[in-house]
């Protein structure tokens, strides 16, 4: 009779903190997260098209702007395109704030059913002990080294009492594996939350560069279709001097290839520097280095370039060392690599990105493969929004600093001998 009752006060325990009774304290604030989280998913679909809708018209305006009115549409085309972009990201920012909220709470009422478990559980053998059941004390039932195993076998001379613990002893362990989940989960939102927010951060600053654009453009022309034509020109003819004058240059460094120290190509030497690979023109004397001989002087593109709009990501192609950053326009504007970024690897070469929008490592920076380091861009002398993509042998690049006759100024960028530059192609 007094094992009976203890299984029903046992029972009754079970039940009443496996029925769950914390949700229904909580119920109604996860229901209203439910729906706002429901609301803020469709508002991201919606969105979603809208942004798809832009990105088409942008890659539209890819290529060089012929008049001023085509550039001035073109830079208000990705301002608004980057606007969206920008709701996109707040409307994501709060969806994963209400799922952090969501998730906290639910963690809340697991907690609560497990210090429930373990007070119902001990409060079931504590009531058997001081029965005078032959049950030693109970090890605590959360403890990592906690075997159940041995006060079980003793309470097997009761079958109902038995099975009543080893369901305290499962929904504990349940209750313990549902709450690691939660808080796995938990973690997961907080970390998608901090890269939103640098998201957010990027597109705000792509906003400000996109206006800078727009108003020196007008400021530098004037607002007039004639002064346009002639900027246009004089970059043309500027870019044209200054890939002879670095020639020049590169004729002059004596620096010889280890071809020793080279990795052997192949596929995956090298990882793609984006996500999304769409090759716009390729390494050597491609149809465009020879119908434009005026741009590269003849020697062909020392790299390959990538169509991608404005704001893309930029990812290291190996881990390594950033040697250096810069920006040609600060000194000439629109005639070089604009803002770059070069990382030495550790199998023997180094990678430049350039033409990018915003440069988000400085030098010294120890960067893994994949690692961000820039958003892409339309800086320095391009004819669309691209990224540049060259390859060295490590031996033979260096960041010079020399005085360009062609600019009159201090041009600082990468650059090293013709055998120096190595297809990207062969490693990727």
């Amino acid at each position: 009779m007094k094992f009976r009752t203890l299984y029903t006060s046992i029972a009754t325990s079970f039940f009443l903190v496996m029925g769950l009774f914390p949700v229904t304290l909580y119920s109604q604030t996860a229901d209203q997260l439910k729906g706002n989280l429901d609301t803020l998913s469709q508002q991201i679909k919606d969105l979603d098209k809208e942004i798809k809708a832009y990105n088409t018209k942008i890659s539209q305006t890819q290529g060089e702007a012929k008049t001023l009115k085509q550039a001035l549409a073109a830079l208000e085309l990705r301002r608004a395109g980057l606007a969206k972009e920008i709701s996109y990201t707040k409307l994501r920012i709060s969806q994963t704030e209400q799922n952090i909220s969501f998730t906290e709470n639910k963690i809340k009422s697991t907690e609560s059913i497990l210090e429930k478990n373990k007070e119902a559980l001990s409060e079931s053998l504590r009531s058997l002990v001081y029965n005078d059941s032959p049950l030693p004390l109970f090890v605590d039932a959360l403890a990592p080294e906690a075997r159940f195993s041995d006060t079980l076998d003793i309470t097997k001379r009761n079958a109902d009492v038995s099975r009543a613990i080893n369901q305290k002893v499962q929904a504990l362990a349940d209750t313990k594996t549902t709450l690691a989940v939660q808080k796995a989960s938990y973690e997961e939102h907080k970390t998608k939350l901090e890269k939103l927010n640098n998201n957010l951060t990027d597109q705000k600053q792509l906003v400000e560069a996109t206006s800078k654009d727009k108003n020196t453009l007008l400021q530098e022309t004037k607002n007039k279709e004639t002064t346009y034509q002639k900027l246009l020109a004089e970059r043309k003819k500027k870019k044209s001097e200054l890939e002879a004058e670095m020639l020049d240059v590169e004729a002059k460094l004596k620096t010889i290839v280890d071809a020793s120290k080279l990795p052997k190509y192949g596929k995956g030497v090298l990882k793609y520097p984006l996500d999304a690979v769409i090759i716009t023109q390729y390494f050597g004397n491609t149809p465009f280095s020879s119908k434009n001989p005026q741009v590269y002087n003849g020697s062909g593109h020392n790299g390959i370039d990538f169509g991608v709009k404005v704001g893309t990501p930029i990812l290291s192609a190996e881990s390594g060392v950033v040697l250096g950053v810069g920006d040609t326009d600060s000194a000439c504007n629109g005639v070089s690599y604009g803002k770059w970024v070069l990382v030495k690897h550790a199998n023997g070469l180094t990678t430049l990105y350039a033409h990018l929008s915003v440069i988000q490592v400085k030098e010294g920076d120890k960067v893994t493969s994949r690692q961000r380091v820039g958003l892409s861009g339309n800086t320095g002398y391009s004819t669309g929004p691209h990224l540049h993509f060259t390859v060295y042998a490590s031996d033979a690049v260096q960041i010079t600093n020399y005085r360009s006759k062609v600019c009159g100024v201090n041009m600082r960028m990468p650059i090293a001998p013709r055998a120096g530059y190595l297809n990207p192609l062969s490693y990727l």
